[in-house]
């Protein structure tokens, strides 16, 4: 029997946004070698909290300049493919941002590759998105693939938020690769847990924006769609997922109090989201609220990650 590997795993972060996935990987003893994120304000938060900017646009980078590396983590956005030929393979995903992450792949070889997306890109396409996705990454790359959506709220977090997590080990390396997503936690979860205590007047609703949100909601029950305002308390469970949209008007997360209700905080945004309060916040609210909307539950990576070097150490 041999000595297990004990040593630091390495990894590159592709559409890095502003390190969430970097975060959970880093917690378990991962070293990221090469970041990208083309976003500006992303790339200031991701400075200010890694001492790196990240390489630019994707698109416009050689695989061959990427350092080596055990581990690609992506969390691509969701893109349409090409379904003009009958071979649902590699050539169909051109122009889109898998295909880079494909061709990295294809060049570098990593050990592992995590990629992440929302809910729904499981039935994108009726289905076929997921499909071409999958027979690329097992029969032309040769990786072993597990997906699986799992839900912020079973991690700890207050929120509720479910992503697919597609988990990759090359197949030449890991002949029978053990892997199992991680559990619920069963840790209980309550919004006041990550709410701040002195809250500044501004994230309250004016009352005009307040009318508003019960008129447009007052609407949508009539039609019979449940669309319109939520509503939470301290000692509310869970919210409803934060998006990238929320700087807009915050409706989909409010929280209620005397008088008007207020939105959240960036800085409570990013502990619903895992971000330990030492994450600096250096741009405005309105950044701050669409790349937390937009980034990753740190809870539930860094509990895939552990599984992941898990498996890695066995070999």
């Amino acid at each position: 029997m041999g000595k297990k590997k004990t040593q630091t795993f390495t990894f590159i972060d592709l559409f890095a946004g502003i390190g969430g996935m970097r975060q959970g990987f880093e917690h378990v003893g991962g070293k990221c070698v090469f970041s990208s994120e083309w976003d500006k304000f992303a790339q200031v938060t991701y400075h200010a909290n890694f001492d790196e900017v990240p390489h630019g646009d994707i698109t416009k980078i050689e695989a061959e300049e990427i350092p080596d590396h055990d581990l690609i983590l992506a969390g691509f956005p969701c893109q349409p493919f090409s379904h003009a030929g009958l071979k649902m393979g590699f050539d169909d995903m051109r122009g889109t941002l898998f295909f880079d992450v494909a061709r990295i792949i294809a060049e570098k070889r990593p050990a592992m590759v995590l990629l992440e997306n929302v809910k729904g890109f499981v039935n994108h396409d009726r289905g076929r998105t997921f499909s071409t996705i999958k027979e690329v990454l097992e029969n032309e790359l040769g990786y072993s693939v597990f997906h699986k959506v799992l839900n912020a709220s079973d991690f700890g977090l207050p929120q509720n938020r479910e992503r697919i997590f597609i988990v990759c080990f090359d197949k030449d390396r890991f002949k029978n690769p053990k892997f199992k997503f991680p559990e619920p936690t069963g840790i209980e979860t309550r919004l006041g847990d990550i709410l701040e205590e002195n809250v500044d007047s501004k994230y309250t609703l004016s009352t005009r924006l307040w009318q508003g949100h019960k008129r447009r909601k007052r609407e949508h029950m009539a039609k019979g769609n449940g669309f319109g305002y939520s509503l939470f308390n301290h000692d509310s469970v869970r919210t409803s997922t934060i998006s990238a949209r929320y700087y807009k008007d915050g409706s989909e997360i409010l929280v209620s109090r005397q008088g008007n209700p207020r939105k959240i905080t960036p800085r409570e945004a990013a502990r619903l989201q895992g971000f330990p309060d030492s994450f600096v916040i250096p741009v405005s609210d309105t950044q701050a609220y669409k790349q937390f909307g937009n980034s990753v539950a740190v809870n539930v990576i860094r509990a895939i990650a552990g599984e992941m070097k898990r498996v890695y150490e066995a070999g």
